[in-house]
């Protein structure tokens, strides 16, 4: 689970810093006022951006997001400091979003298939509502702009990590092989994205019908491995044992508190 505390602490850096800038008094009333100001403008020039690319597709300008919020591109780039920044900065929100629906979904007291339907659900949820983000965050960011963070695929690594988690201790709960909880979770959690891809390209199907395929292939592939495993679980019955994953800041995260919120307007 460390390896997905990191993953955690590296996509919310920047709102880690917005917490900690929030939450941290400096003794100095006037400059706590702004900073807060700042992060709160940041957030807001985000959502503005999601709501631009919505529209727009991943070809959006500057000025199509400075335009959605109902400001000039010079108050954007006090908050930005160019388009790769802002990538980053949706990457981030994208993240959150995901795993706000995502962890809850996995982690819910359910029989086995109803808790896989409702974390695929919890998914392509998320990508039916903000397909250009998936396709701008899938597909290297915005044209002409390179940026290190590779959102993607370090979240398919947090959710593999945590699914690996998961089906391990389920997996020991009954007293299997837990070694193979690594190479399910990552096939499960490629095929999952990879159909996704497919999906938001083609629209051939409803979402609840891909959900619903999918469900059946994933449940089919795990009561298979465990029945020759001698272990045989009712797909329609809550276990006597409810293990969860968790993903949350820890307090290392408010460690690099940002002093570079400085005085320009906004």
């Amino acid at each position: 689970m460390t390896a997905v505390i990191e993953r955690v602490k590296r996509s919310s850096k920047q709102s880690g810093k917005q917490a900690a800038d929030t939450e941290t008094s400096t003794g100095d009333a006037r400059r706590d006022r702004w900073r807060k100001h700042r992060i709160a403008r940041r957030a807001e020039f985000v959502e503005a951006a999601l709501r631009a690319l919505d529209a727009h597709g991943p070809d959006l300008g500057m000025e199509d997001v400075a335009a959605e919020a109902g400001v000039t591109k010079p108050v954007l780039y006090r908050h930005f400091e160019d388009k790769a920044d802002l990538y980053v900065a949706l990457g981030q929100r994208g993240t959150e979003i995901l795993f706000e629906r995502l962890i809850p979904a996995i982690n819910a007291e359910l029989a086995p298939v109803p808790r896989i339907r409702m974390a695929l659900d919890a998914f392509f949820g998320v990508i039916e509502e903000h397909p250009n983000l998936y396709r701008l965050l899938a597909h290297g960011g915005l044209p002409g702009k390179t940026t290190d963070s590779d959102v993607v695929a370090e979240d398919k690594e947090v959710i593999a990590t945590a699914l690996t988690a998961l089906l391990g201790d389920y997996m020991r709960m009954f007293n299997m092989d837990s070694g193979a909880a690594e190479p399910w979770a990552h096939g499960i959690v490629g095929m999952v994205q990879s159909t996704g891809e497919w999906w938001l390209d083609r629209r051939s199907m409803g979402r609840d019908s891909v959900v619903e395929y999918l469900t059946q292939i994933i449940w089919a592939a795990i009561d298979g491995l465990t029945r020759q495993q001698g272990v045989v679980i009712d797909p329609n019955l809550p276990l006597e044992e409810n293990k969860v994953v968790q993903l949350g800041r820890t307090e290392d995260d408010a460690d690099d508190t940002a002093d570079a919120a400085g005085t320009d307007a906004g």
